[in-house]
């Protein structure tokens, strides 16, 4: 089977790093907006989502500012519960079969909704998502990197409230530059002491110092970006020796100036190198991209192969923070569908040597010897 666009849109596929108010619909906002008087720099919606997308952003600082358009309209519980909806919509009609949201409670705030109303309704979007078109999914809860360290307590302590009804980890997002991770390490101390999952920013617009404190003073489980690992090689060797999976979103680092363009990216030095690296949108509006246009961007551009794909797609149902048995029943499921789809004159669909995911995975090995690493 030759490699198309349409195979990858096929394929199923899962997300990991991916922002609930970075991912909205432009005729969503526009409704909403109305509905609320809600003041929008446009009301056409061609020029509004020319307006979120950012391609010319440049920095992760000028990046961000197009959330202020969509908090606006992100401030009651009805928004929060269909833009989650919709999400899940949007990840059924490309076959994305399991999802990890990310957001912060605290920006949701303006209208007086308490955490817990913020929290719930995402989760009722999800779970009413779920129900209707059969995509999995998990609730990552974030923290600021800008807020005073009492607030991401707080976020802390939310998180390990919900831990039981769809939050999956800890996340701490935001511009790096001035804001180090280490200033929280109070927040991630509780999330640790309760045996809950963490993933943080780090890497994309500050150096491997970022990385470094989100490993060893935040016990971070994997790392969202993490383009400048490259620059320290110890640091690199540790994260591959102990299959640290990198969220790579690769559009979006381009826009934020982490990487100067798609040929420039690190992925494909990280992937032959043997590292756990998983393809992600980051923000599907503000970025621009579905999941299928990332990777279809990393055969033209970088040369990804139908096997290094099937690779790549694999590793991010690996790095899921789902509990281990519902994961490895997952992955079953998805190596049994990605037998599907083969080159025409690759019948064992070789795969990479340095891969996690051994030749067998794909061939008529006895199920689960694919999983164990």
């Amino acid at each position: 089977m030759p490699l198309t666009r349409n195979v990858i849109h096929e394929m199923p596929k899962c997300e990991l790093h991916c922002h609930l108010d970075g991912s909205m619909r432009v005729a969503t906002i526009l409704e909403l907006a109305e509905q609320q008087g809600v003041s929008l720099p446009s009301h056409d919606p061609a020029e509004l989502y020319d307006i979120l997308v950012q391609d010319e952003a440049a920095s992760l600082v000028n990046y961000l500012k197009a959330f202020d358009i969509t908090l606006s309209v992100l401030q009651d519980a009805e928004s929060l519960r269909r833009t989650a909806y919709e999400l899940i919509e949007d990840c059924a009609k490309e076959n994305v079969i399991y999802i990890e949201v990310r957001f912060a409670p605290i920006l949701h705030q303006r209208q007086g909704l308490k955490l817990t109303q913020v929290v719930e309704s995402v989760l009722r979007g999800l779970g009413d998502g779920e129900r209707d078109f059969n995509v999995r999914w998990g609730l990552i809860i974030c923290g600021m990197r800008s807020s005073h360290p009492r607030y991401t307590l707080q976020m802390a302590e939310l998180c390990l409230a919900y831990r039981h009804r769809g939050v999956v980890a800890f996340d701490l997002a935001g511009a790096e530059g001035g804001n180090p991770a280490a200033d929280h390490a109070g927040a991630f101390k509780l999330i640790l002491q309760n045996n809950i999952n963490v993933t943080i920013h780090a890497g994309e617009a500050y150096g491997p110092e970022s990385i470094s404190q989100a490993l060893h003073r935040c016990g971070a489980h994997r790392l969202g970006h993490a383009v400048r690992l490259k620059e320290d090689g110890d640091l690199l060797n540790y994260c591959c020796d102990h299959r640290i999976p990198l969220e790579i979103c690769p559009t979006s680092n381009v826009q934020t100036g982490a990487v100067e363009d798609i040929k420039s990216h690190p992925l494909r030095f990280y992937y032959d190198y043997g590292m756990r690296v998983t393809i992600n949108t980051d923000n599907r509006l503000m970025s621009g991209v579905s999941m299928t246009d990332e990777y279809w961007k990393l055969h033209e551009v970088l040369g990804f192969t139908l096997p290094e794909i099937q690779d790549l797609i694999v590793y991010g149902f690996k790095s899921s923070f789902l509990h281990h048995r519902s994961k490895v029943e997952l992955i079953q499921q998805v190596l049994s569908d990605l037998k599907r789809f083969r080159e025409e004159d690759d019948d064992d669909c070789t795969r990479n040597a340095v891969a996690d995911v051994p030749t067998e995975a794909f061939t008529d090995s006895k199920p689960g010897e694919a999983i164990r690493t």
